[in-house]
């Protein structure tokens, strides 16, 4: 395992940060089951990842390796049920909120996927649920290109791939892992010497300025947060519910665009109202809530699967009343924790945490208010083994949390999945209409950018059968 692997798969000794993500596709209607098992079954072939288990290496002189499971079988991966009818999205999320509670089988690879069929209108859902450890986010969706297609018929992926063979393990895998991760720190250092040492004597006062703002950084990644911003969101538990919301993308951007700011500028302040929204609800106001968001350090030439992500946990104001104002200051915040000069050492502070105890990791994330994610999807139209995918929605792991918001943007649609502890959040459905209120509310900015084509200036919630909404 990666560093960053390690660190995803060593924190859940404590089950409340256990890192199960959830994927569920809303289908137009059921896929064709032999193609579809083709599919993955050769998916398996091009991600090894996908056909291994992790191994723990004796006396842990390294990570648990990544080897084969020699009785691998897909279709123990791949099941299929039929749907009590009349079956709507409100079932799907049911059986999606098992999925995220249920721990995975360790001697087997860690990741399943149902076939639900049966839902009204004749569609069918897919619930991938899999381990953090396999991937992060932008690799999942790169996973994605592995199994989905353009178009109802599906392309030609060529001939099926041989099965890969897997690491051999062994002492002399365990020396060859120690090796190249200090050979890797080394030459880190190595690099950084010159440069270093050339600031030194070119302008020491920068040089020194340079080593106390990096160590500082580093301080900032690393240290315990030790309580909740939030007064009502304290509680942690083991309970998982999902709940999704959709809102349009071209609204979104244009509202971002009328700020002068990112879609996930727009995305976090819609975020924020809500949960101002939701604290005014329970009667307690909050100034400022701490959260984690998850960067991608993934390069284009980086191998599918694993993880390429670092977590920033810092807090950002909600009293701010106007909508692009707030948008604007949230610009600036995210801006700035993006440039931290400690983020090119996130492998070096991974193997750090790595060595410490884990209740020193879990004082780390156990009180940061929530987890917000923005993942880039696909702007067309997708299909899976023939059925078109109306609807793409991520669950991210809470990791300690109160919950996860995660968006990823699918043909034109902003599709919004909250996975919320139950322990800090007893009634999901109420922190869900308060966050279609926070999308309305910055929805409402793209009124002013002068297009033709607006959203209405008071948004009306669509109601589904299990109370979440569209934004319109």
């Amino acid at each position: 395992m990666s560093q960053s692997d390690l660190f995803t798969w060593s924190m859940e000794q404590d089950p409340v940060l256990r890192s199960t993500i959830v994927t569920v596709l809303l289908l137009d209607t059921e896929p064709e089951w032999d193609r579809l098992v083709r599919i993955v079954d050769r998916s398996t072939r091009v991600v090894p990842k996908l056909r291994q288990r992790p191994v723990p290496v004796p006396f842990g002189l390294a990570p648990p390796r990544w080897a084969d499971d020699p009785h691998f079988d897909v279709h123990w991966h791949l099941r299929r049920a039929a749907l009590v009818r009349p079956a709507d999205l409100a079932t799907v999320l049911e059986f999606a909120d098992t999925e995220a509670m249920t721990a995975f089988d360790p001697i087997r690879p860690l990741w399943r996927m149902t076939l639900l069929n049966g839902m009204s209108g004749g569609g069918s859902a897919v619930v991938l649920t899999l381990h953090h450890s396999l991937t992060d986010g932008i690799g999942g969706i790169r996973l994605a290109t592995e199994i989905l297609d353009f178009d109802r018929a599906g392309s030609d992926r060529g001939a099926l791939p041989e099965i890969p063979a897997g690491p051999g393990g062994g002492l002399r895998d365990i020396a060859t892992w120690n090796w190249s991760v200090g050979v890797a720190l080394a030459r880190a250092g190595l690099f950084g010497v010159p440069a270093l040492a050339r600031r030194a004597l070119s302008n020491p006062v920068r040089a020194v300025r340079d080593g106390v703002n990096l160590a500082a950084s580093v301080a900032r990644l690393v240290s315990p947060v030790t309580a909740t911003l939030s007064p009502v969101m304290t509680g942690r538990g083991l309970g998982r519910h999902l709940m999704v919301l959709d809102v349009p993308a071209d609204h979104l951007h244009r509202a971002a665009h009328a700020a002068d700011c990112t879609m996930n500028d727009a995305f976090l302040t819609a975020v924020l109202i809500g949960l101002r929204t939701y604290h005014g609800r329970l009667g307690t106001g909050v100034d400022h809530l701490r959260l984690t968001m998850p960067v991608s350090l993934r390069r284009p030439d980086d191998p599918l699967g694993g993880n390429r992500i670092t977590l920033l946990r810092f807090a950002l104001p909600l009293g701010i009343p106007e909508t692009a104002d707030l948008m604007r200051t949230l610009d600036t915040a995210v801006a700035g924790e993006r440039q931290e000069p400690a983020i090119p050492l996130s492998g070096a502070i991974a193997a750090a945490l790595n060595r410490l105890p884990v209740t020193f990791v879990t004082g780390m994330l156990k009180h940061i208010d929530f987890v917000a994610s923005d993942v880039p999807g696909s702007p067309v139209p997708l299909y899976f083994a023939g059925a078109r995918i109306d609807r793409m929605y991520a669950f991210g792991p809470t990791i300690g949390t109160a919950f996860n918001i995660t968006l990823t943007t699918h043909a034109g649609i902003c599709c919004v999945g909250i996975n919320t502890d139950t322990a800090a959040v007893p009634d999901p459905a109420l922190l869900t209409d308060c966050l279609a209120t926070g999308f309305e509310t910055v929805l409402r900015l793209a009124d002013v950018d002068g297009s033709t084509d607006r959203p209405p200036a008071e948004p009306a919630l669509s109601e589904h059968a299990d109370g979440t909404a569209d934004v319109p």
